[in-house]
């Protein structure tokens, strides 16, 4: 039986399991999905070795940067984020090969894509994270500029929420929140920005996708935004996983 698996840690959250366990039981493939929650990415070798039919993995926080010291190889999209969420793992006699690559890409821009509009030239991106650097990539793709939002100014291209003006507002028309905050059981939490400056022409996305309105979108809906969470980008990114495994 083949066998996949998710590494991070906490995985109390994850949707991984249930999906690929459901797919394979409704598909009959014959293989199963576990997760290895494990507490430091120096047991990741220890996972590889234990599980000789494991021929897969997703990779989520912490982890997304962390892996890449333990691949043999990254795809051109991985190279360029700097975060993987997909391992291939192939064996050849005896002859072991983890290959990194990210879905995250293209389940957020196939998701986003049809929301944008004329007006939407530039993206706030909240957080600073692995998912954030995927995010950062795909929005370049779809010809946005962006800007990254950190509690602490890192560089040129990072400002902090104090820093977010109803200026910066005026000319932001896209929101990406690539933080935790808000995520169940934390759901009266929002991310710090001025969410009195949102206007209809703004687009608020939220990569969680528990609670399915988090704070965040309902801030913006309250104010005529279009809004959306990331639960069709889970789904895509999984597709995008199972594809990369099978090819």
């Amino acid at each position: 039986m083949k066998k996949f698996g998710l590494i991070g840690y906490p995985l109390g959250h994850s949707f991984s399991k249930n999906f690929f366990n459901e797919k394979f039981h409704s598909e009959n493939i014959d293989a199963e999905y576990v997760n290895f929650e494990i507490p430091s990415i120096e047991e990741f070798n220890k996972i590889i070795k234990a599980n000789p039919t494991l021929c897969g993995l997703n990779v989520t926080i912490p982890y997304k940067e962390q892996v890449i010291g333990y691949l043999d190889e990254l795809d051109k999209d991985a190279a360029a984020i700097g975060a993987v969420n997909v391992i291939k793992i192939e064996r050849n006699k005896g002859k072991l090969k983890l290959t990194g690559y990210n879905s995250d890409v293209m389940g957020f821009t196939q998701s986003i894509e049809s929301l944008l509009e004329p007006h939407h030239k530039k993206a706030l991106i909240l957080g600073t994270g692995g998912a954030s650097k995927a995010i950062n990539y795909g929005l370049h793709k779809l010809g946005l500029e962006t800007k990254f939002v950190s509690r602490a100014k890192r560089n040129e291209n990072t400002i902090t929420y104090d820093d977010i003006t109803p200026e910066i507002m005026k000319e932001y028309k896209v929101i990406v929140n690539c933080t935790p905050t808000g995520m169940y059981p934390k759901a009266d939490e929002c991310p710090n920005i001025p969410y009195d400056c949102l206007t209809p022409e703004h687009l608020l996305y939220d990569l969680l996708y528990n609670p399915d309105t988090t704070l965040f979108m309902k801030n913006g809906s309250d104010r005529g935004a279009t809004v959306k969470n990331g639960l069709e980008m889970l789904l895509l990114q999984a597709f995008g996983a199972w594809d990369i495994w099978n090819k």
